[in-house]
Formats: C-alpha cells, structure tokens, sequence
C-alpha cells in the first residue's frame, strides 16, 4: 500500500463539515420559490452547462466564472479544506485525486452493493462509500456526502452563475438526463435540484432537449436520429419531430460507455508503452495515475485534429528510488483501433434503437450528434458509413443539450403549445418465483400510460401478501434493477386464492412512477408499504426463502485489463 492510501481520511475528524456545503436544501424548512426566470441545465458526467431564452427569443449559454460555455462536474476539497466546485476543483484533481470527486452522475441513485458501482470503484481514485440509506455515497474530507449532495453543489453552482448573469434570484429549472436512466435515477436528480434551492420543473431527456435544440421554432417536418455520446453515457434516440411536436419513437443506451471509457483505452496503451520503454511494469501512486489520465483525455482530444500526438509525462513515478518517464507518440489511427471495441458497442446500441423503432438507417433524414466524444473522427465516421450521411452540424455537441431545456422552459414560461411525447426507456415488472421476471411495462411504450398486474394469496387467511417491482430487460430478475417492495396489509381473511390485488403501474409523462393497489373482492383500496431504500441482497434473500431460488450472488463481472490492474494497484479486494 502506498504512504498516500495509508494516509486516506477514513475516520474520526472529518476535515469536511456539513455546514460547509451550503446547500439551501439541507434546511428541513427551505422550499424553493417558483416564480421567476426557468433556466435550462444540462447536468454532465464530465462538464454541465446551463442556458435561458433572452427577452428576443434567443437561447443564451451563460459561461462559468472562468469564461467557458461549460463547467467540468468536478468537486473536491483542497489541501487547506476549502470546498472547490467546477474548473478549480478539475485544476487540482492531479495533486488531489483521493479529495477530488469526478464522473458521479454514473453512480447517482443505485445501490452500494450493485454491480455497476463495483465496477465505478475501480475506475475511480476517490473513495465510494454506502450511504446512510444503502445507496452509493462518496468520502470527502473523511465525510460521507450523497450523491444526490455532490450534484446539488454542481447545481448550485449552476445557480450562482445564472443568477450573476441575470442579475436576479433563480429558483426554477428544467434540467437533463440521460434517456436511459431509471426511476432512482431521474428521483435522484430531483433531489439534487431541491438541494440546490431549485424547484426542478422537469428533469428532461437529454437527446429530447437536443432535437429541440434543433428543431424548436423552424416549422420542420423531420425524422431524426439522435447519437449522444458524452463523457459518461450513451444515449440513442429515435425522434419524429413535426413542427412544435417532438415524438420520442424509440430510445436506448449504455450507461458504461462515454468519454472516459475512451480515455481509458489510451490509458492502457500507455501502461504497455511505459512497460515496453523502461523494461519494468508501471507501479504508481494514484498522482502519477491521475497524471496519466489526464494525458490521455488530451490526447484524445488533440487526434480529432491532428494525426499525431506525443505524450511525454516526466518524472512519471519512481519504482525503487529509480525516476522513470513516459514518452511516447500515439497516431489517430491507433487510437481507432484501441477504441474499436467501444465504437462496436455504439453502433450496436444505435442499430438495436433503429430496430426497436422499426425504421431503417436509410429513413432517417437527420442525425444529430451531440456530447464531446462525437468530435472524434472515428465516431464520426461510424455514423457517417452507419447512415450513408454526414451527420447535421446544426448543433453544438456540448451546448445542445443545455440550449434545449431552456427553450422547453422559454415554452413553458410562455404557455406555447410545445407537445414532447416520450417513452419509457426500461421495461418494468414483477418478481416471480424461481429467480424468473415477468414484464409488466414494456421498454419504448409511449408515455403516459397505465397497466396493471394481479396477484393473488397462496394460502388460506393470508393477512398479507408482497410484490417486488424492478426495471430492466433481463429475464432472470437479479441482474435487473430493484425499484420498490410493496407490502399489501389487512386482506381478507379468505380461502387461499380467493384474495386478489390489482397493482396499478402508471407512468407519468416524465417517466415518473406511480403505484396503486386495489383488493378485487370487495373493490377496496389496500393499504399498500412502499420501502425502496432495501439493497437488492437484502430483498433478494426474503425472496428465495418464500418462493424458492431467485438467483444468486450479484451477478459481478471480473474485473480483467486494465481494470484489474487497477483493482491490484490500489488494492480494491
């Protein structure tokens, strides 16, 4: 173990207090105000942005502080104990990296125990933690903050700057996320929007705010595909846009595939390089990682302009006393072959989203491109054999997404009569015994929408009855996610099989989740218990004890590559 990870605050006198966050939201009394200006924030893995309509109708990006259009989603704790957010917080991850929370929005609303927090373990150098409730958290400064905590100081500091440029209090807003994200997920971002001080109008799909970043206002009749390739996610959408109407056909995505994954292609050519210059295997602190990483991102960047890139990184790290560098040169074509693998899982989603729509590549008439990652030649030239077009540069990759909430929110604001018609992006459904899951909702159903399931008791005087809800497509129901447990109290005392509940799934328009259960025999409501704060192990174990086997283990995937390396570097076990 390295002096830096022995040195990890883990405990008793965290440096960071919670009244240092500032969050209006931590007041039990405080409650947004909804009147004033709606702003649009687009919340990234990497970098978020926020945008208003000005009084002449004309989307306005507000910069940050520094002067940019966009704001790296970074926050950290300096050496001194001073909360950092946005480009300072970036501008110190090097020297910083255990105190420096980056690329969150992948762990924001999922279970400690979850395999995709696992595998966010060990990509990360700051410490995941479980939260009071379960849920992912991180460490920062030796105190344990939320998730839902670290994306209200992005918002917040979103806020500050669109108050400052404004010149007056802003307490509403519509803000983006990915289309694929799950019940917790989109209830996450609420959170983090009431934390802030911000009552969040709608939290908006990203690819949806990008086509109205597109089409809102030009009286076009278009169909669209959407190809949204951030820093963390992927996003695919199908869209018929048609006038002041937006109509969502079919969505998809990958939440393990953006910028950083790119990032971490290169990362592992260069531990190859390092090894094959210097004859001996890179063994680093997490500063020297950092360093690397950071090398690699500029890399990336660098080859979607030119053909070569030279990294050289000096003084990299010192293995028995002895300093060695990394000085190698990465060309564009490389680099495509090192991100092959990742492009394949693209196009994959894309062509599965096209199915899912029943439309043909050649039947889309526009494809909007939108998130950093899509700068990348190789991406761009996927698409381009994937459509046999050049992909639409009517937007801008980093600013659509932001330009778009708030256009939505200037309609809003206006009472313009903008239809927006979604889907929902997982499919829904029930538990059933023997680790099997049945579908309640199926993925890409237009919204809103309403279906029911029915159960039945399973023995005589049955005082209570369960069903356990999840979000996923997998048919053995371990692997997806859990959403809720729901308790049926007080039924009728009646012969096994006589007692039946119709549990009511309704969908709101933002793909907001609403349950209700009505006992058949009497035509009553029944009381149902909603815990959705239980971790799927838990649940899981109830499960198998009353209905037999519902799967095991947590379906991990092994850590291989570069991953592992990392896991046996920083001793992740």
């Amino acid at each position: 173990m390295t002096d830096e990870q022995a040195s990890t605050p883990t405990a008793a006198t965290p440096r960071l207090s919670r009244d240092a966050l500032k969050l209006p939201g931590l007041d039990p009394a405080h409650a947004a105000r909804k009147d004033g200006p709606i702003v649009g924030i687009d919340l990234g893995t990497t970098n978020s942005c926020v945008a208003f309509v000005d009084d002449k109708g004309k989307p306005v990006v507000i910069k940050s502080r520094e002067g940019y259009a966009t704001m790296p989603s970074v926050v950290a704790l300096s050496a001194d104990g001073k909360l950092l957010v946005g480009h300072p917080a970036k501008s110190q991850m090097i020297t910083n990296p255990t105190d420096s929370i980056y690329g969150a929005k992948r762990l924001v609303g999922r279970p400690f125990d979850s395999p995709v927090v696992e595998e966010v373990k060990l990509r990360t150098h700051y410490n995941v933690v479980p939260g009071p409730d379960g849920q992912a958290a991180v460490s920062l400064g030796g105190a344990t903050l939320t998730l839902e905590e670290i994306a209200g100081l992005i918002l917040a500091e979103m806020r500050a700057v669109a108050e400052a440029h404004l010149k007056r209090p802003v307490t509403r807003a519509i803000v983006t996320c990915p289309a694929f994200y799950s019940e917790h997920q989109r209830a996450a971002v609420r959170e983090a929007g009431r934390l802030a001080g911000l009552h969040v109008e709608r939290v908006l799909n990203e690819p949806t705010a990008a086509a109205l970043a597109f089409g809102y206002g030009k009286a076009m009749k278009r169909r669209v595909a959407v190809f949204d390739l951030g820093g963390g996610t992927l996003d695919a959408t199908v869209l018929n846009v048609d006038g002041e109407s937006f109509e969502v056909v079919a969505t998809g995505g990958d939440t393990f595939l953006g910028g950083v994954d790119f990032d971490h292609a290169i990362v592992a050519r260069l531990l190859t390089a390092f090894k094959e210059s210097n004859g001996v295997a890179f063994r680093g602190d997490r500063t020297a990682m950092q360093r690397m990483i950071e090398a690699a991102e500029h890399a990336k960047l660098e080859l979607a302009q030119t053909e070569r890139w030279r990294i050289h990184l000096p003084h990299l790290t010192a293995i028995e006393g002895k300093p060695y560098d990394l000085d190698v040169t990465v060309s564009r074509d490389e680099m495509d072959a090192l991100v092959k693998p990742l492009l394949d899982r693209a196009i994959a989603t894309l062509e599965q989203v096209l199915a899912d729509a029943n439309v043909k590549a050649k039947d889309i008439e526009d494809v909007l491109l939108v998130g950093g990652a899509t700068r990348m030649v190789a991406v761009r030239s996927r698409l381009r054999e994937a459509f046999g077009k050049e992909p639409h540069k009517g937007v801008h990759p980093d600013e659509a997404v932001a330009v778009g909430a708030a256009l939505l929110a200037h309609a809003l604001e206006k009472r313009e009569g903008v239809r927006l018609v979604d889907v929902n992006p997982m499919s829904i459904g029930v538990a059933l015994p023997g680790g099997r899951y049945k579908k309640v909702i199926e993925r890409n159903t237009q919204l809103p929408l309403s279906k029911h399931y029915v159960l039945a008791t399973t023995k005589d005087k049955q005082p209570s009855m369960e069903l356990v809800v999840y979000q996923g497509e997998n048919d053995a129901v371990a692997k997806n996610e859990l959403l809720a447990t729901l308790t049926f109290d007080e039924l009728p005392k009646k012969p096994k099989g006589d007692v039946k509940v119709q549990v009511n799934f309704h969908l709101s328009d933002e793909c907001i989740l609403m349950l209700t259960a009505l006992e058949l025999s009497t035509g009553r409501e029944v009381k149902a218990t909603i815990a959705t704060k239980g971790t799927p192990a838990v649940v899981l174990r109830r499960l198998q004890t009353r209905a037999g086997a519902i799967g095991t283990g947590s379906h991990q995937r092994p850590a291989s590559g570069f991953f592992a390396w990392l896991k046996r570097l920083f001793r992740r076990d």
